[in-house]
Parts: C-alpha cells; structure tokens; sequence
C-alpha cells in the first residue's frame, strides 16, 4: 500500500509559540547521543528552496507524484525535462554553515546519527558520516525493470548528447531538483531507457505517493530508540515519513527539539521550537560548545 501523497498542513492556533532562545538544543548537543533529523530548510542558504516556507515551491509547483511517474510517458518526460535541467544547479550546491555545524557536532561525538529527508546529499559533502537518506539521494538512478542502480552524472551525459541545444530557462528549482519550465519547453525532450535492459529509469528517491523503503524505516526507528533526544532541522514535518520518528521520540519520553522559522506539525511533541535560521542558530550553539565549525 502506498501512502496518499500529503502536501500541506494548516498550524493550528494553540500551538506553542517559537522561541529564541538556544540554551535547551546547547544542553542536548552538550550532553550527547542527539540525533538529528533534517529537512529542506536546512538547505535553504545553500540555494536550494524548501517547499512550504516562505516563497516555498509548493506556492507555484506540485511535486511529480509516483503514479503519474509510473503511469505516464508524457509525466516522466516532463520530470526527466525538468529534472536534467535542475540537476545542474544541484551538482552547484555547496554545503552551508548548517551543514558544516551538524558535521561538527557529529566529529565531536555529540551526535547518535543524521537521518535527512533531503536529496541533495549536502550532509555527505560537508563531511558527516553515516547519514540515512530517508527520500533517497539525486545522484543515483534506478531502473524500474531490473533493478539496476547507475550514477545520475553517467545519465546526465547520455540526456545530453541525446538533447543537444536543451538550454531553457527556467522560472525556478525546486527541492526535488525538478526546475520549473512549461510544457512547450519540455515538448521536445528525448527521455532515455536503462542501458542494461530498456526499462524505465527513475532517480533513486521516495516520490511524494511512494513508500520509503521498510528496511530504511526500520533503521531510522532503531536510531531513535538508541538516541538521548531528537533535534529537527528545517523540516515541517508535514509527512508522515518524517513526524513519525518525532511522535516515537515523543512517546518513549526523549527530548524533542526543534529548529524551524515556521510552525511544523511536530510543535505539540516537542519541548521547544527555536525560530532562527539555521545556519546562524546552529553556528551560535556550535561557538557556546566551543565546537569549530570551520568548512575544510
């Protein structure tokens, strides 16, 4: 069973308000085993839009869903049009002050794990280790025929020379990596079969409509029993994919702190939400540490 795709949430007016004050995520960090549970705001002043914040793609874009993907020749050469064109300003993006401070609270010992609903495998490039991609990661693709797994720069090369001249401009990028561009932009678009066995190639990522993988959930249940507390970063938690480790955390009786501009659908679990931009808030809780979070 796939889960309906959820894209919105509406906060209700008795949740707790945000706070700035940073003390309470400085004494977990301090006190260890925290892990950590980001999402696309925290890749945010890296480039890359978040969905439901402020001028969030969601405003102007609806995610490619797993069923249409699946379903519709016209709907994958819309994603593969839009995603090609997108994938170079992921393949840019370099990790931010956000990622380079949770990378050092992990090299310091503070941490249990990073589970990140992200897929721009910034977490990886600022230097943290054992990250779980819970929506997978752009730079891998998959054929839906024999299961065979190939890079997402080899597949870049092939889109390329079989659609030379494809330079649209697009209105915008999306979290996904898919970029904004019309139909008639996108008409023309040549979409390639797996090299292996001409079956239909998908990048290695949940589609909002798809499950995350059993096994992958399981594991990120596990980090949550073992860890001291849970920190959210940059997510709403709209998804079920993601809330669920927060109301797991919440019930077994571990902290539940948040860092988020906006309200998420966690706030009721948590002890506190701390309005402040990441990357700021996370290299003041760094300093207080006395953690360097200088990028290498």
């Amino acid at each position: 069973m796939r889960m309906r795709p959820t894209l919105s949430w509406t906060p209700t007016g008795d949740l707790p308000p945000g706070t700035t004050d940073l003390r309470p995520v400085a004494d977990a960090l301090g006190s260890g085993g925290v892990l950590v549970l980001s999402g696309a705001g925290l890749s945010t002043e890296s480039g890359i839009p978040d969905y439901r914040g402020e001028g969030g793609s969601l405003s102007r874009h609806t995610p490619m869903t797993y069923q249409d993907f699946t379903a519709h020749p016209d709907a994958r050469r819309r994603y593969w049009a839009r995603s090609h064109l997108g994938w170079r300003t992921f393949g840019r993006a370099l990790p931010n002050a956000g990622h380079r401070a949770v990378a050092a609270f992990g090299e310091h010992g503070l941490l249990s794990g990073v589970i990140t609903q992200n897929v721009d495998g910034l977490h990886q490039a600022a230097g943290s280790k054992g990250v779980v991609e819970l929506h997978g990661s752009l730079d891998r693709v998959r054929c839906l025929s024999c299961g065979a797994f190939s890079a997402r720069a080899e597949l870049a090369r092939r889109l390329e020379a079989a659609n030379p001249g494809f330079e649209p401009v697009a209105a915008g990028i999306n979290p996904d990596g898919d970029a904004d561009l019309s139909d008639e932009q996108v008409a023309d678009f040549r979409v390639l079969p797996c090299a292996k066995c001409g079956g239909i190639l998908k990048p290695d990522v949940v589609f909002f409509g798809e499950t995350v993988p059993q096994q992958r959930v399981e594991h990120c249940r596990r980090l949550v029993r073992e860890a001291a507390s849970l920190l959210v970063l940059g997510s709403s938690l709209t998804v079920m994919s993601g809330l669920r480790f927060v109301r797991q955390a919440a019930q077994a009786g571990k902290p539940v702190l948040i860092v988020n501009r906006d309200p998420t659908r966690g706030d009721p679990h948590a002890r506190t939400r701390v309005a402040l931009p990441l990357g700021k808030a996370l290299t003041t809780v760094a300093e207080r540490l006395g953690v360097p979070t200088d990028a290498p």
